[in-house]
C-alpha cells in the first residue's frame, strides 16, 4: 500500500499519485519544455535518413542499412554518454555533444545529396547515431533529484513514456512532410538545426541538473562504479532488447502486410493504434496507486506483452492485426514504466543517467536487429513472417527475466566500494 512520503525539498511528494502533483514539482517546468523540444529531434532522424538515402540511391536496401548503422552507433554508445554526464554533469556532456551531432548529420547529408559511395554513408552514419543527444535518460534523472524517496516517481516514469511515445508521433509526421513537399534534405537538416537549439536550452537548464558527486572538501569527485555492474541493470537491459524487437518487428511486418493486401496507406493508421495503445496504457498506469511490487509488475507485463506478441502472426486481416496492434501497445508501456522505475531502487544517483542511457540503448538495439531480421523474413518466407520477430524476442526476454527476477530486489544492490581520493562515499557495485 502506498504511503504519504514528505521531503524538504519538494511538497509534491505523496501518497496519491497524479499528473497534476507531478506537473507541479518545483522547478519540472524548467527542464520539461526545453527536454520535449530537445528529444524531438531524435524521433525525426531515422526516417529522415531514410527518406533521403533512398532518394539519392534508390535503394530501400541503402536506405535501411545507413539507418541501421546510426541505430546501432547510438546504442553502443548512449550508454557512455549517459556515465560522463553522470561524472562530470549533464551540461558539460550536452554542449559538445550537440556540436558534434549537428556536424555529423549535415556531413551525411552533403555525403547523401553527392552520391557518395555507401561505405561513406556508413562512415558518416557512425559519429551521427555515436552523438545522438541522451536527452530522455537526462530528464528521467532529473525527476529522479526532483522526486527523491516520492511515490511520485512512477508517475514520473509513466510520463516519460507518454511524453518519448508522443514524440515518436509528431517526429515521422513532421520528417515526412519536410522530405516529400520541401526537399528530400529538409529532414535531416531540420533534425540537426533542431538539436543544436533544443540541445543548448535544455544544457543552459543548470538549476535543475543532477549534481556531480564530489568529496567532502570539493577538490575531488567520487568515481562511481558503471550501472552495467548493477546485476538487475543487466536483467533490464535483456528485458529492454525484447521490447526493442517489438518495435522493429512491428515497422517492418505492418509494412509488408499492408502491401501485401494492396493497401500501403494503411501503413501509418496501423501503426497509429499500436502506438496510442502504448500512449494510453502510459497515461493509465500513471494515475495508478500501484500495491504491487515493481518486480512484480514487471513480470507480469512482460509476460502479458510476450502472448499478445506471439499472436500477430496469426493475423490475416488488417481489422484483426489493428486489434492485437492495439493490445501489443497497451502491454509494451507498463514493462517500460515499470523497468524505468526500477532503476532507482537499483542504481546509486551517480550512475542513473547512464543506467537510464543503458535501457534506451537496449531498445534501440533490439529495434535495429528485429528491423534487419524481419526484413529478411519478409523477403525470404510468407508476408507477415517478420512478426515471428516480436514473438521470438520477447519469449527469450521473459524467461530470462523470469530466471533473474530475484536480481531486481531494490534492497540486494551487492557489496559497496568506494573509489577516489579524499573522503569517500560508498557506491553500488556487483
Amino acid at each position: 500500500m502506498a504511503s504519504t512520503v514528505t521531503t524538504s525539498k519538494d511538497s509534491a511528494a505523496t501518497s496519491r499519485p497524479g499528473y497534476g502533483r507531478l506537473l507541479r514539482t518545483r522547478g519540472a517546468w524548467t527542464f520539461l519544455l526545453p527536454g520535449f523540444a530537445a528529444r524531438q529531434p531524435f524521433a525525426m532522424l531515422t526516417l529522415s535518413i531514410v527518406l533521403l538515402v533512398q532518394h539519392t540511391t534508390g535503394s530501400y536496401g541503402a536506405a535501411g542499412a545507413v539507418a541501421a548503422v546510426t541505430g546501432v552507433a547510438m546504442a553502443l554508445f548512449a550508454p557512455w554518454s549517459g556515465r560522463l554526464a553522470d561524472r562530470h554533469g549533464q551540461r558539460a556532456v550536452l554542449m559538445p555533444g550537440v556540436l558534434v551531432h549537428t556536424a555529423a548529420g549535415l556531413t551525411l547529408t552533403a555525403l547523401a545529396l553527392q552520391h557518395a559511395p555507401l561505405w561513406a554513408l556508413f562512415a558518416a552514419a557512425v559519429p551521427t547515431g555515436a552523438s545522438v543527444p541522451q536527452v530522455g535518460p537526462m530528464v528521467r534523472a532529473r525527476w529522479g533529484v526532483r522526486l527523491k524517496g516520492s511515490p511520485l516517481m512512477a508517475t514520473a516514469a509513466a510520463f516519460e513514456s507518454v511524453t518519448d511515445e508522443f514524440t515518436f508521433v509528431v517526429g515521422p509526421l513532421l520528417a515526412t512532410a519536410l522530405c516529400t513537399t520541401v526537399d528530400p534534405a529538409a529532414g535531416l537538416v531540420t533534425e540537426a538545426a533542431l538539436t543544436l537549439i533544443g540541445g543548448q536550452l535544455f544544457a543552459a537548464q543548470k538549476g535543475t541538473q543532477p549534481p556531480v558527486a564530489a568529496t567532502g572538501d570539493g577538490h575531488a569527485r567520487v568515481r562511481t562504479a558503471s550501472a552495467l555492474r548493477v546485476p538487475g541493470v543487466r536483467v533490464l537491459i535483456v528485458t529492454f532488447l525484447g521490447i526493442g524487437s517489438v518495435f522493429g518487428g512491428m515497422q517492418v511486418s505492418l509494412a509488408a502486410f499492408t502491401e501485401s493486401i494492396g493497401r500501403p496507406g494503411l501503413n501509418g493508421v496501423l501503426y497509429g493504434v499500436f502506438a496510442a495503445g502504448n500512449m494510453l496504457a502510459g497515461i493509465a498506469c500513471g494515475a495508478i496507486a500501484w500495491k504491487v511490487s515493481p518486480q512484480r509488475r514487471l513480470v507480469l507485463a512482460h509476460a502479458a506483452l510476450a502472448l499478445a506478441a506471439s499472436a500477430l502472426w496469426t493475423a490475416h486481416s488488417a481489422l484483426l492485426l489493428a486489434a492485437l496492434g492495439l493490445l501489443v501497445g497497451m502491454c509494451i508501456a507498463p514493462a517500460l514504466i515499470t523497468g524505468y522505475t526500477l532503476v532507482e531502487s537499483l542504481v546509486p544517483a551517480g550512475a542513473r543517467t547512464e543506467a537510464f542511457t543503458w535501457l534506451t540503448g537496449a531498445v534501440a538495439l533490439g529495434q535495429a536487429a528485429a528491423v534487419t531480421v524481419a526484413g529478411q523474413l519478409e523477403d525470404r518466407l510468407w508476408d507477415g513472417a517478420g512478426f515471428l520477430v516480436p514473438t521470438t524476442g520477447t519469449l527469450l526476454a521473459f524467461a530470462t527475466l523470469l530466471a533473474l527476477r530475484s536480481r531486481l530486489a531494490g534492497g540486494s544492490r551487492g557489496r559497496t566500494v568506494a573509489r577516489g581520493m579524499g573522503h569517500r562515499e560508498p557506491v553500488a557495485v556487483d
